[in-house]
């Protein structure tokens, strides 16, 4: 069930704007559609959205620059769409912090699926207290450098327990890293084991996202200890740093 969820969508295609509410709608999601920068943001300072779909290719000022900005204020789910499917506006959208991308023309289905995987690591309203950690917790946290992965909470942490933001894919592959420590792993496999789904071989999201992740959890994110680089295999979560 998607319980009270709202969805900010942002398409200048009134067809589009009008399939997502109403699939999405029926789904059991609060959508808000709108249609233009001004209005997007409008919408933000008017509602809390738990993620935000945004088209790469708007008039004016583009989903990429309202990426940046959802990113840099808010802890929500951003999913890029975007109708050219153009390998540059995946990997910018990523870089910046986008969740995920889906190229149009989509099958809703397979969006709702992506958007039920975003909103796993997004349930957590602002401002909401997190609940309490069972008794075991200590066994459910995993230390990656200067951070501490818990797996209850979906949530990394500094040494100050306080959280650092990651994406609900950084999340994810956090976690897959997590459950295989001292384990060489492939791009294709950490792609299939985070997303379920089959990939280009050539995507590079997994590199972008490594690097992500070396730059909040790594003291030197140039000479990784705790995510390391398998030359000709791809890469490797080592627990117990030498």
């Amino acid at each position: 069930m998607a319980g009270q969820a709202t969805i900010l969508v942002v398409d200048d295609d009134p067809d589009i704007r009008e399939l997502l509410q109403d699939y999405l709608g029926e789904q059991g999601y609060e959508v808000i559609a709108v249609a233009t920068a001004d209005a997007f943001r409008q919408a933000l300072a008017e509602h809390e959205p738990d993620v935000v779909l945004l088209d790469i290719g708007l008039p004016g000022e583009d989903g990429l620059s309202l990426a940046r900005h959802v990113r840099e204020h808010l802890d929500v789910g951003i999913i890029m769409v975007s109708g050219a499917g153009e390998t540059v506006d995946r990997i910018i959208g990523l870089e910046i912090g986008a969740d995920d991308y889906l190229a149009k023309p989509f099958d809703p289905r397979e969006l709702h699926a992506r958007l039920k995987s975003v909103l796993r690591r997004y349930r957590q309203q602002p401002g909401k207290p997190a609940e309490a950690a069972p008794e075991d917790a200590a066994s459910r946290q995993v230390r990656f450098g200067v951070g501490v992965l818990d797996l209850d909470r979906c949530q990394l942490l500094d040494t100050d327990g306080k959280e650092i933001p990651i994406t609900a894919m950084e999340f994810e592959l956090l976690k897959v890293f997590a459950e295989r420590p001292n384990r060489p792993l492939s791009r294709d496999q950490l792609l299939n084991l985070t997303r379920n789904r089959d990939w280009d071989p050539y995507d590079r999201s997994i590199d972008i996202r490594i690097a992500r992740l070396r730059r909040k959890i790594e003291p030197e994110p140039d000479k990784p200890l705790y995510l390391k680089t398998v030359r000709g295999m791809g890469y490797m979560f080592v627990a117990q740093p030498a």
